[in-house]
């Protein structure tokens, strides 16, 4: 046992342990949120970094960055203050803090030490195992010889995996039934403010789940996006936007539009000056917009694994968790799925597979931390005329993850007249619903939106204004005018 306790004693590397600790005091949250799905504190051989890293990681809760009076404030609500406060512990924090680590080489150091929390691992798994088959009394099959090594060995490799553990479906069934009854709802994801689309995917936008929009340039899939993104806020629940291509200035004047009224032409040109009312209405505009719980982050040219580092620092640090630990609601919209550099494709993998691992990643991400997302794909030239599953680039792997699927696209000519002018000037086919309904073959629900205020308009399905044709206006509080500039989508201010 002594020689077991002093070859673990060897299976360290206190160096980068420490190099970690350093970088959480010197880049902050970004350096937790770079970490926290690699390692945890019993990573860490060192009982005071144990202890620091319990701290740290409740303090990265309420804080982007952290100092000593913080990590003790922490280590106090977790009850392991005098663990922080032992001989030598405070020079030891001093020496953290004084050194310098870059963030590029974390992952390094996590991968070091995570290899070592493993190697101590399987020699105390070994151990046990040859206490056990000294125990051996002649008498076991050889099936159960070998479970000796195997059992473990297997309970092992599911510690670092929980999603190969196996357990009875009716675990947890009666808390389950307990959190459905104290949590009663009209539906059960968030709405996205589009009642329809709602319904047609299956109650609004679930958590643990992507649900797919794709669209052809220039038809409205940033707006789609912000006002999904209003719609949310406007309930007091958070909302990141994730933005490859437009600038924040951008996105403020169409928020500004969309909540005053005044056109986006006169924002940007502040011709809303010359007008009281307007002027009025766009100051409201910005003191409500500044209220709201919605984050902004362009990550324009930036890698799929920077942009999950976003979306998991937003949640773990805006968003929060409930009393039980549960993910409080929010949204992410991800404008949109596609390749960040021509270095995403190689010899050996294609356009496809590469849109099809980023699906993947951010799918697994919401599973994770429990978090809905809208998200939007770019409709290839077939999109155009085509409403299947095949008109969006890789379609097959995005359509997979995804829980649902759905086209959004301007009208046709012969659309726009059979409709008539109250149908609004685009349509949103839900094609894949995997907790929804969806939509019959030829249905779809109509939108208008207005390119000038950047609104987006849910009207009645094709079904329902056929089946009642002469009801008056046709829609639900049609209080936007549907004139030619309208219609017409000003698809200059749409992308």
């Amino acid at each position: 046992m002594t020689n077991a306790l002093e070859q673990e004693d060897k299976l360290c590397d206190i160096k980068a342990e420490n190099a970690i600790l350093t970088a959480m005091f010197e880049h902050g949250v970004d350096a937790y949120v770079e970490l926290c799905d690699v390692i945890d504190c019993e990573t860490f051989s060192s009982k005071r970094n144990k202890f620091l890293y319990r701290a740290l990681e409740k303090a990265f809760q309420t804080s982007v960055h952290v100092d000593l009076p913080s990590v003790m404030s922490a280590a106090s609500q977790l009850g392991i203050e005098k663990h922080l406060t032992t001989d030598g512990m405070g020079s030891h924090i001093e020496s953290l803090m004084q050194s310098h680590v870059r963030q590029d080489n974390l992952m390094n150091f996590a991968a070091q030490i995570k290899k070592f929390e493993l190697a101590r691992k399987m020699l105390k798994l070994s151990s046990r195992i040859a206490l056990d088959v000294n125990n051996l009394r002649g008498d076991e099959t050889i099936d159960e010889i070998l479970a000796i090594a195997e059992v473990p060995l297997v309970d092992l490799l599911q510690e670092d995996d929980p999603s190969k553990q196996t357990e009875l479906i009716g675990e947890g069934l009666d808390e389950y039934i307990e959190y459905v009854k104290e949590n009663k709802c009209d539906q059960i994801g968030i709405s996205s403010g589009l009642p329809r689309f709602d319904a047609a995917i299956g109650g609004g936008l679930r958590r643990k789940c992507v649900d797919l929009v794709s669209a052809r340039p220039k038809v409205g899939k940033s707006v789609f996006g912000d006002n999904i993104a209003i719609n949310v806020c406007k309930k007091g629940i958070p909302a990141l936007m994730l933005d490859t291509e437009m600038s924040k200035e951008d996105h403020f004047n169409r928020l500004i539009a969309n909540i005053s009224g005044v056109p986006i032409n006169d924002i940007a040109t502040a011709k809303f000056m010359d007008d009281p009312e307007q002027n009025i209405a766009v100051m409201e505009a910005v003191e409500e917009i500044k209220a709201m719980p919605y984050t902004y982050a362009s990550v324009a040219g930036q890698p799929i694994d920077k942009i999950l580092n976003i979306i998991k620092r937003w949640v773990l640090h805006d968003v929060g968790t409930d009393d039980n630990g549960r993910t409080n609601d929010c949204v992410v919209v991800y404008d949109y799925l596609k390749l960040m550099s021509s270095s995403s494709i190689s010899n050996n993998i294609q356009e496809f597979q590469a849109l099809g691992f980023q699906i993947t990643a951010l799918h697994n991400l919401s599973v994770k931390y429990d978090f809905a997302c809208v998200a939007f794909v770019q409709l290839n030239r077939e999109g155009i005329t085509k409403e299947s599953t095949d008109a969006v680039s890789g379609s097959d792997r995005l359509v997979w993850l995804c829980t649902s699927f759905s086209i959004f696209k301007l009208k046709s000519p012969e659309e726009l007249a059979d409709d008539g002018p109250a149908a609004g000037n685009r349509k949103l086919v839900p094609l894949v619903c995997r907790h929804g309904p969806g939509m019959e073959d030829g249905n779809y629900i109509n939108v208008n939106m207005g390119g000038s205020h950047a609104r987006i308009k849910e009207l009645r399905t094709r079904d329902e204004m056929r089946a009642n044709p002469n009801i008056d206006g046709a829609i639900e509080g049609a209080e936007l005018p549907f004139d030619e500039e309208t219609l017409d989508g000003e698809t200059d201010l749409t992308e």
